[in-house]
Order: C-alpha cells, then sequence, then structure tokens
C-alpha cells in the first residue's frame, strides 16, 4: 500500500509458532490472528473461551495492538470476540489471547490454525486533565444514547 507506516514489532513464538499472524490482502488493516490449541475447543451456544494465539509481542512505546473480532466469523457463525477491541499495551509481555464468545444457535469448533481474531496496530494518544469550572457549549449539549435520533 503507498504511504502506509510499517512499524516494528518483535514477536517470541509461545507455542508451536508455525500459526503466526499474517494480512491476508494487500489493502487489509489487520493481521489475522490464529489459534494456536493442541485439542479443538468446542464452544457451546453462549459459550465462551479464552484462546491462545501462540505469540507474544513487544511494541514500540506510542503504539497499541487491538485485537477485534473477523466480520466473517461473526456472520457466518455468530462468533465474536468478548471485551472488543481488546488492548494490547506496548509494555505487556504475555502470550496475546483472546476472548470468543458463541452467540450463535450451533456449537462451534475452534481448530489449531483457525483465524480467530484480528490485530491492527495503533498509536496511542495520553492524555492531560486540566480541572475547569465548566465545559464548552455545543449545539449537542448533554444529550446521550439515542439524542441524534435512530
Amino acid at each position: 500500500m503507498s504511504g502506509e507506516r510499517v512499524i516494528p514489532v518483535r514477536l517470541v513464538r509461545e507455542g508451536s509458532g508455525d500459526v503466526l499472524p499474517a494480512y491476508q490482502t494487500g489493502g487489509a488493516s489487520g493481521m489475522d490472528l490464529r489459534a494456536d490449541i493442541e485439542k479443538d475447543v468446542v464452544l457451546p451456544p453462549m459459550g465462551r473461551a479464552l484462546v491462545p494465539t501462540g505469540i507474544s509481542l513487544a511494541l514500540p512505546p506510542g503504539t497499541e495492538a487491538q485485537v477485534r473480532p473477523r466480520s466473517g466469523l461473526a456472520s457466518r457463525s455468530g462468533v465474536t470476540c468478548l471485551n472488543t477491541p481488546g488492548t494490547i499495551d506496548a509494555d505487556y509481555r504475555g502470550e496475546v489471547r483472546v476472548v470468543l464468545v458463541n452467540f450463535g444457535s450451533d456449537p462451534f469448533t475452534v481448530r489449531r490454525g483457525d483465524r480467530i481474531a484480528q490485530l491492527v496496530f495503533a498509536p496511542v494518544l495520553r492524555a492531560s486533565f486540566k480541572i475547569v469550572d465548566d465545559l464548552d457549549a455545543t449545539p449537542r449539549g448533554e444529550g446521550g444514547f439515542g439524542h441524534t435520533g435512530v
């Protein structure tokens, strides 16, 4: 992709090491994460499981990795990620694991090497709070959930 930024990410193979994340197309924003499991994991309807990916990462300072659902898995099977997006901080060094949940009506089997989520890298902004007496007025004001219509 023209104009893309590439960041250096160090990766340690925690599991077998043969199910590494990868971009599936040249224009993909996320790398597919794969299940690195010895035995199949069956998710009953409304069941969930913490699925290892077999990798640990070291991200550059000022970046994060977000674990996000795969749309095809959700639309075909009703399987998605909880805690979405899951954040991998630059100082985390443990194995990347994905919390999968089955919202479908049939049991779903996760097999070794299955693409279970995607990993998107992003810059991180940090906030510095300034205590004030009031906030600037806007046309929306305090209108919250559903305020702008259905």
